[in-house]
């Protein structure tokens, strides 16, 4: 009888054993020791056949070496399929080459990731130009899950005045922000952003009059410099809008930037816990578990091994 497990990353926070928990799993941590001139040693625990890695890859650099680690230590020690979980995939962003000599890092994490494991499950990957997350890895499962309902459920859950215009900041929300307006039957609409720096945007609306004397609800995929958001606040609240509260999939930007979104007028900001946050406010595991219950009734075949 083939054997499973998780194993998660450490730093995940209660994530990835909320999601063990859900899937009837345990859950170890891997070991990390860093050496004197930054060097790792990773150590995992006993191998399953089907060893599920829980690794939200903000802050990406080390953390890619130590699953690439675990990885080798996981298939000598027995593991015959491995499924990563990374509720924030990184390096999605560069999808083509801007300017001469730059590299293409979704191109160059898709072919490492697809050496490394069997499955990858990831929860709104930025993909600006890349319609089905397949192709960028070739020869393996990969899913692109959207926190849309996870939102939806827990913006209905705490009550919400159905007045409320549900924002999105770029046209590249449109899918998302229409999803979870459908959901919670609200009005939506996106921005226009042109973008002059990773610190400078400009924010407009083709209808201003839309918000005037109602509460808006900003809904981003990414949120890392906070640039945007701010703009979108100011911009939002010249219009008229009673009140601003945002929610977003991912959470990378410094926490000490909390106080800076208050001052541009949002009044409060929640997050999913694909990275850990101090924003955290909405759960993945349920949907996660739901992608990843088929892992515990397939029989998988060592052939499948990258």
């Amino acid at each position: 009888m083939s054997t499973i497990a998780l194993q998660t990353l450490s730093g995940a926070g209660d994530a990835a054993k909320r999601l063990a928990a859900r899937l009837g799993l345990s859950c170890d941590g891997i070991a990390v020791h860093r050496f004197p001139d930054g060097e790792l040693r990773v150590a995992v625990a006993p191998a399953a056949d089907t060893t599920i890695l829980y690794a939200p890859l903000d802050q990406p650099n080390d953390k890619l070496i130590t699953l690439l680690f675990a990885a080798e230590a996981l298939r000598r020690n027995g593991a015959t399929r491995l499924v990563l979980v990374a509720p924030y995939l990184c390096y999605m962003r560069q999808d083509a080459a801007f300017h001469a000599g730059e590299a293409i890092s979704q191109r160059v994490m898709g072919h490492l990731l697809a050496a490394t494991v069997n499955r990858v499950v990831t929860v709104d990957a930025h993909l600006h130009r890349t319609p089905d997350i397949r192709s960028v890895f070739p020869g393996i499962e990969a899913e692109n899950l959207s926190a849309m309902p996870a939102i939806a459920n827990a913006l209905a859950a705490g009550g919400i005045d159905p007045a409320t215009v549900v924002i999105g900041p770029d046209m590249e929300s449109e899918p998302w922000v229409s999803d979870v307006a459908s959901r919670l039957r609200l009005q939506h609409t996106v921005a226009r952003k042109i973008r002059h720096g990773d610190r400078s945007v400009a924010i407009g609306f083709a209808d201003p009059g839309l918000l005037s004397g109602r509460p808006a609800l900003l809904v981003d995929d990414i949120v890392s410099s906070g640039t945007t958001l701010i703009a979108a606040a100011k911009a939002l609240a010249a219009m008229g809008a009673t009140a601003v509260d945002a929610v977003v999939t991912h959470a990378l930007f410094p926490p000490a930037m909390i106080p800076a979104f208050a001052e541009a007028g949002i009044r409060s900001i929640r997050s999913t816990d694909s990275v850990p946050h101090p924003t955290n406010a909405i759960a993945l595991d349920e949907i996660l578990a739901a992608a990843l219950r088929s892992e515990l009734t397939t029989p998988h075949h060592p052939e499948t091994t990258p």
